[in-house]
């Protein structure tokens, strides 16, 4: 199920579901007294967003505007200003409730709706287990999977939901198959998000559901884990996790998708760029509160990029190698570049495609906001078209 470009419409559809939400899940009062608190800042942002667009988009030489706006589109560009203003002054609450499934699925349902699609031609289940829940997704319920992708969504691990990504995992298993896979199947692990629950809750439930996973697949080389930021920090961790326990060592994945990642957590690496929409203070603070107070913010199993351990990185390395896929203007951007490089110098076996003037997570992002089919898939395709070349 591929669908158009998000529109003007699906946005105030999408505000229509969500301020019920909103009352629903935070109050009147807690939604009000936010309101307050921000109204300054919002009314000065409403007065200066408008004449920044037009300044840098118009009045600006090309050469002189930012990376992604010689790229982006009207409509791009303005949805990414209004995204990078809403991570830098949203709280962590009312982005979790943006993302919830309570305005998610019914923002999904409207968009098929709107393109005549009244059943997804893809079902999902969802899958609720001591230890772990998620989302399961496979193109014949009748018939073992060829291949299953395992995945966690970002969302700086305060926020974020399967549900919110279920387009992009839809279309994902739909381009898996046109790959030529006789029955992709793809499982979405829904963790506990920050304040619920901190490190190490996330990494047992990204291991129960792998366990999940592979009881299903039989084999863990037909398997591919993936993420996007917050999500890739997960399988990052699982697989170094993994390296020190025997029972998971020999049952690696064969492929890691790394969307995105966010490799470490703290580092003075991750800088802020006039493209990208996330800030590397909100990052800090969403990251610090994942760590905790009883885990140092340097350990590897909580923030990967700490460790710089060749071998380790090869132990944990999946079978048939790493894809990563990030922008040049990424605040992580300098951090996955490291990582990358470490594993090149240990000679596993990495692919990667590095966008240019690509903000974060625009793979996933594209899919929604992309002008033509093509922009809209180019990202996936690229995974899928990897994923085949390696799982056969």
């Amino acid at each position: 199920m591929i669908l158009s470009q998000i529109s003007y419409l699906d946005c105030v559809a999408f505000l229509i579901f969500l301020v019920p939400q909103l009352l629903i899940q935070a109050g009147v009062f807690k939604v009000a007294t936010w309101l307050l608190g921000v109204l300054p800042s919002l009314i000065a942002q409403v007065l200066v967003l408008p004449i920044q667009f037009v300044r840098e988009r118009y009045f600006t030489p090309y050469e002189h505007r930012s990376p992604f706006v010689q790229r982006a589109t009207v409509f791009q560009d303005i949805v990414i200003r209004c995204v990078r203003f809403a991570f830098a002054f949203m709280p962590a609450w009312l982005g979790r409730i943006f993302f919830s499934k309570p305005v998610s699925l019914p923002f999904l349902r409207f968009r098929m709706l709107r393109h005549g699609i009244v059943t997804a031609p893809l079902r999902w289940d969802e899958i609720r287990r001591p230890g772990f829940r998620g989302v399961w997704i496979v193109h014949n319920k009748q018939e073992q999977p060829d291949v299953i992708v395992y995945y966690c969504h970002g969302g700086g691990f305060s926020m974020g939901s399967s549900f919110f990504y279920m387009e992009f995992l839809l279309a994902w298993v739909a381009l898996l198959k046109d790959a030529g896979f006789r029955n992709p199947a793809l499982f979405a692990l829904e963790y506990t998000l920050v304040p619920d629950a901190v490190y190490p809750t996330q990494l047992q439930e990204t291991l129960a559901g792998y366990e999940y996973v592979l009881s299903i697949a039989q084999d863990s080389t037909r398997v591919c884990v993936g993420g996007d930021s917050a999500g890739a920090t997960l399988i990052l961790s699982f697989l170094l996790y993994i390296t020190d326990h025997h029972e998971l060592r020999h049952q690696r994945p064969g492929l890691a998708v790394m969307i995105s990642p966010w490799v470490t957590i703290v580092s003075r690496n991750n800088r802020n760029t006039p493209s990208d929409y996330l800030n590397n203070t909100s990052l800090e603070l969403y990251g610090r509160q994942y760590i905790g107070s009883k885990v140092p913010s340097d350990d590897p199993l909580v923030s990967p990029g700490n460790c710089k351990d060749i071998k380790k990185w090869v132990d944990a390395s999946p079978e048939k190698g790493w894809y990563f896929a990030f922008g040049s203007e990424e605040v992580l951007g300098p951090e996955t570049r490291e990582l990358i490089s470490l594993l090149k110098s240990a000679e596993v076996n990495v692919d990667c495609y590095e966008e240019r003037g690509g903000i974060h997570a625009w793979p996933v992002a594209s899919l929604y906001l992309g002008e033509t089919k093509d922009e809209r898939l180019h990202g996936l395709r690229a995974i899928t078209r990897f994923t085949h070349s390696r799982i056969s």
